[in-house]
């Protein structure tokens, strides 16, 4: 939610102290022990300046902390101490190791110098952020240019502090000169998240959610990565039927969602109310459309509780199991009237029309037409899908779940992640969709004696990094194709040999399919790897080709370049 704070004089022209200051009284901090300085003095000014806050001045930093952390002990409530930059922020760090044992929730804030003056010889600098240690749950460093960045971090600090298990946090904020201008007539409307459990039977589920979602024009239901063994009902229940839900391949639903070619699309209006569940989502189409998203309400649906603020606009975290939260917040709108069916069906005809032109898009032999074969025909197994392109073929084709390393989406451990899952799900088949760069980097996963013949892998070999032919301007650089995109010439053939990997090759439609049904069906003792040769600049035409034949029969324009 968005909240304003009254307001008495003016405040100072640091955004970052003014975020800071408005947020600790949306949080309720309503005391703050403060110290002399001049480079804290922006931040001073401004507590004093705020009405819902009390500045009580103590000079000697060592005992400012101990001062707080009795009026902490005394009111049951965060208090904050405030003290300039350098040696003036260690003097806090007795009281604070006390407060830790305490579990008194001390807000501790230190003035800094610009992060690049810090080890100059400049007066009164040294590493600030993390200086307290071990001895406060969460410590921040304000940007000064970014107000997005910087209520995030704000409101995770503040959270942190205020758990059922309070602790002291640090908030360092770096001021740059000139300091001391106060012209502010009032504090920025700041967003404050809330972060809320759920009673244990889940029964009670906060207004702001259930309302919101029955009242709003254009809800969505968001699926990031996801366990299919924390979602077994998937696809199911009152919420499924009335909103729209959008997921990847990275999720355990039974059918393609494509949203991504109706967002390329662009015809579609951004929801005004979104609930995100699981991680990471690949599309950067659908993040960029969602953060474009300004007046929407993002509530997360997370057993951690972290902030991850991923569309930019997050108003809210339910803390809990998500399958248990969505089946309550099913029971508690099933009898309600919600006003978000119109959108539903703009996108579901939407998603209907690009579904079906997926399915009438035939490639030529591609790394596209390789994945889809292999789609069509697969029926029993897990897959893995390596990052970069495979990943991204998988969201066009893949009508199961998949797994992924996409956490931090690393080309590297794809291989070895698939190989390791073998292991432990002897006999059942388990397959690695794999392009050419992860595989090489990777290689060493074959390098074992655990492997047995259920870990099958298609290789997508395009001599390249192929992902970096879709960046749009990189082609103007001379360094894309051996620098960038690591062009090279290798097979995998050597590779299997040495690790008595059964080879197979493609090079033609024919060879392709029939290396496909091989690998899902072949009888072996020892991995099957079927390595499909392709050209980098035909898969590049192939893929375009795809998004630009989309909507083209209806009033939806392409705009790709």
């Amino acid at each position: 939610m968005f909240l304003s704070t009254i307001v008495s004089g003016m405040y100072s022209n640091k955004e970052n102290v003014n975020q800071l200051t408005a947020l600790l009284a949306a949080y309720g901090i309503r005391h703050a022990v403060v110290c002399p300085g001049s480079r804290n003095a922006p931040i001073v000014h401004n507590l004093n300046a705020c009405p819902d806050i009390a500045c009580h001045p103590v000079t000697d930093e060592r005992s400012a902390g101990f001062y707080a952390l009795g009026m902490a002990q005394a009111l049951h409530e965060p208090v904050a101490v405030c003290v300039t930059s350098g040696t003036a922020l260690l003097n806090l760090a007795p009281a604070v190791a006390e407060a830790w044992y305490q579990h008194q929730p001390l807000i501790v804030i230190s003035a800094d110098r610009p992060t690049e003056w810090i080890g100059q010889l400049d007066g009164q600098t040294l590493p600030q952020p993390g200086a307290l240690g071990c001895f406060v749950r969460r410590s921040v460093s304000l940007p000064e240019s970014s107000p997005w960045y910087c209520n995030r971090l704000l409101n995770e600090v503040l959270l942190d502090a205020l758990t059922d298990d309070p602790r002291p946090v640090h908030i360092n904020v770096p001021i740059t000169e000139p300091l001391f201008t106060f012209d502010v007539p009032q504090l920025p409307a700041v967003r404050k998240i809330l972060r809320l459990s759920p009673t244990r039977d889940y029964d009670s589920l906060p207004p702001q959610l259930v309302d919101g979602l029955a009242n709003a024009r254009r809800p969505m239901i968001m699926f990031g990565q996801t366990n299919p063994h924390n979602f077994e009902n998937c696809g199911t229940g009152f919420l499924f039927s009335h909103f729209i839900v959008l997921h990847e391949s990275l999720s355990p639903f039974p059918h393609v969602s494509h949203f991504d070619e109706v967002l390329f699309a662009g015809s579609i209006e951004a929801p005004d109310f979104i609930i995100h569940v699981g991680d990471t989502i690949v599309s950067k189409r659908l993040r960029h459309f969602l953060r474009q998203a300004g007046e929407a309400q993002t509530w997360r649906i997370s057993q951690s509780g972290d902030v991850e603020d991923t569309f930019q606009n997050l108003c809210g975290i339910v803390v809990g199991d998500p399958e248990f939260v969505l089946q309550s917040l099913d029971d508690k709108l099933c009898h309600r009237s919600c006003q978000g069916t119109e959108y539903r069906r703009q996108w579901l005809a939407a998603l209907t029309q690009a579904s079906c032109q997926a399915a009438d898009y035939r490639p030529a032999y591609s790394q596209m037409a390789a994945v889809r074969y292999f789609e069509e025909v697969f029926h029993e197994g897990v897959v893995h899908y390596a990052n970069s392109t495979a990943i991204r073929l998988a969201n066009i084709y893949a009508a199961h779940h998949v797994w992924c390393n996409r956490g931090v989406n690393g080309i590297e451990g794809s291989l070895s992640t698939a190989a390791g899952f073998s292991v432990v799900a002897y006999p059942s088949k388990v397959f690695c969709v794999i392009g050419d760069l992860s595989f090489f980097y990777d290689q060493n996963a074959l390098w074992n004696q655990n492997l047995k013949g259920n870990l099958r892998i298609l290789l997508l070999n395009n001599g390249r990094g192929g992902i970096f032919n879709m960046l749009k301007g990189l082609e103007q650089s001379p360094a894309r194709d051996r620098f960038v995109a690591a062009a090279h010439q290798t097979t995998a053939e050597g590779i299997c040999c040495q690790n008595d990997v059964t080879y197979l090759q493609a090079t033609g439609m024919t060879e392709l399919q029939q290396g496909i049904d091989t690998l899902l069906n072949a009888v072996s003792d020892r991995p099957v790897l079927l390595e499909v040769i392709t050209d980098a600049a035909e898969d590049e035409r192939v893929y375009k080709a795809y998004y630009a034949g989309l909507f083209k029969d209806t009033e939806l324009v392409s705009l790709l370049a």
